[in-house]
């Protein structure tokens, strides 16, 4: 059973590409948004709803994008658990398997060392690399030195050869990662850049100023920035929220060898560029309130702050679409007239210089329901398929390592509580630390209907989209739907919040 951070609404939608409603218009900018609409009358709730789509372009053309040379470290995580393949749970105790959508035969060190090596592969002669390994120490394997004088081939052996041991010490790993860049005299024509990857969990401790999360946030004021790498399903996203937090900094959790090859090798330059800095996006309409926002965790509802990004990385475009180029609002019609709404941007580039830039959107008064475009219709489904999943995996993991307040199974309950925004009930862990042990998935009786009607509108919503990749999210469901379903243990629940 995954866990409730595991799925996110910016996560998926960086799986997909989506039309971003930029149409024929010419983006010049670092930054331009585009904005698209749409109504719909809820299939579940029945109630009339009211979409804008927020495409997050860039003037920065495909084929001559570019990123700046580059100072890279790549702090590796070689401790004992790397010795798992991906269908392993590290913090279970009882040794319990997790099913992964690929069958991996690989150690995760395997894959990681190998997708390293492919990373390392885009490296120009001009820029530098340096590479440390920890378990319970730090080691410093390769000084961070020109590529052009470095031997290639034989660094690719030993990276290749290396092997799990030993425990965990994420700062020891990353201070001694900070300790090369002492060799190197910083400057604006280099982009430095640690990618830390580790298949543990961080805990609480981590994030002051002396732990790894608070020596991350000092490096990106001196100009050195942060990639974290979660290597494999038992990597806590909720700690690395913080990372987003960093300037510079960015974190992805990558599941399988496939996602390994995708984000190393295949995106690489996209991973290490930022594109600009401190991005803010707000709304402002005297008929329209934001009742709620998909894929910006930052946004501040009260104030018409639809969108706060420390750094937004550019995204890979395949000449129609953009990936995971979206942000979604669900806005609340509170005036009977239709004034344009209007939004307003804000960012700076890497270099710090200032920009601004404002746009408007208007809703189809004659129709009662309708798309702009793919882009905001598919967004709204994947929105629709997270809401769902997040509050399955609220109720599912009532009694195993959180209490959520029991509530009956029955159909009509299940369906009102899956479509709730945001995914919000008391919580009340039982395990102290940040550290979850695996749960048994389960689905019950009331949620098995409700995956068999939501199954049934994600599939006509995939033929009127026409988009194959939507398929990722229907087998989901359908690995859902083949599960036999069951009641949950309905023993009493010991709701005492205090702790010592």
């Amino acid at each position: 059973l995954p866990k409730l951070d595991s799925i996110t609404y910016e996560g998926q939608f960086y799986n997909h590409y989506f039309d971003t409603g930029l149409g024929g218009e010419e983006c010049k900018a670092l930054f331009c948004p585009s904005y698209s609409t749409a109504k719909r009358v809820n299939p579940f709730s029945k109630e009339e709803e009211y979409y804008l789509s927020v495409g997050l372009n860039s003037g920065i053309d495909e084929k001559d994008f570019k990123r700046k040379k580059l100072n890279l470290v790549v702090v590796l995580d070689i401790s004992g658990s790397m010795g798992a393949g991906f269908d392993s749970y590290y913090y279970d105790k009882s040794g319990n398997k997790v099913e992964t959508k690929e069958k991996e035969k690989k150690k995760k060190m395997e894959i990681a060392t190998e997708s390293i090596v492919a990373m390392l592969a885009h490296l120009n002669d001009d820029d530098r690399a340096g590479v440390v390994l920890f378990d319970h120490n730090a080691y410093r394997a390769k000084p961070l030195r020109l590529v052009g004088k470095t031997d290639r081939a034989a660094i690719r052996d030993h990276i290749l050869a290396l092997e799990e041991r030993g425990g965990t010490n994420w700062s020891a790993g990353y201070a001694e990662g900070l300790e090369l860049f002492d060799e190197v005299a910083l400057n604006s024509d280099y982009e430095n850049r640690i990618v830390f990857l580790t298949d543990a969990m961080p805990n609480r401790g981590e994030l002051s100023d002396d732990k790894l999360f608070g020596m991350a946030k000092k490096a990106s004021a001196k100009g050195i920035h942060t990639t974290f790498i979660g290597v494999g399903v038992d990597f806590n996203n909720d700690l690395v929220e913080y990372v987003s937090k960093t300037k510079g900094a960015n974190y992805f959790s990558v599941h399988s060898s496939k996602m390994f090859t995708t984000l190393l090798d295949e995106e690489f330059d996209y991973m290490v560029t930022p594109l600009v800095y401190d991005l803010t996006l707000k709304l402002e309409s005297s008929q329209y309130e934001i009742a709620g926002v998909y894929g910006s965790p930052e946004a501040k509802l009260a104030t018409g702050e639809i969108m706060k990004v420390h750094t937004l990385f550019p995204s890979k475009n395949d000449g129609e679409a953009t990936k995971g180029g979206v942000i979604l609002l669900k806005l609340k019609k509170v005036g009977s007239g239709s004034d344009d709404i209007k939004l307003n941007v804000s960012y700076t580039d890497v270099d710090g210089k200032a920009f601004s830039n404002s746009g408007s959107a208007k809703f189809n008064s004659k129709k009662n329901s309708y798309y702009d475009n793919t882009g905001i219709h598919k967004a709204i489904v994947v929105s629709d398929y997270v809401t769902v999943m997040k509050n399955w995996i609220m109720d599912a993991r009532a009694g195993c390592n959180d209490r959520v307040k029991w509530i009956m199974e029955d159909y009509p309950s299940i369906m009102k509580r899956a479509m709730v925004f945001p995914p919000k009930r008391p919580l009340f862990p039982t395990i102290k630390t940040w550290e979850r042990s695996s749960c048994q998935l389960k689905v019950s009786e009331g949620y098995n209907k409700l995956f068999h009607t939501f199954t049934s509108y994600y599939e006509t919503q995939m033929d009127k989209i026409k988009d194959d990749s939507l398929e990722m999210e229907l087998e989901i469901l359908k690995t859902l739907l083949a599960q036999k379903p069951q009641d949950f243990d309905k023993k009493p629940i010991d709701d005492w919040q205090f702790r010592q």
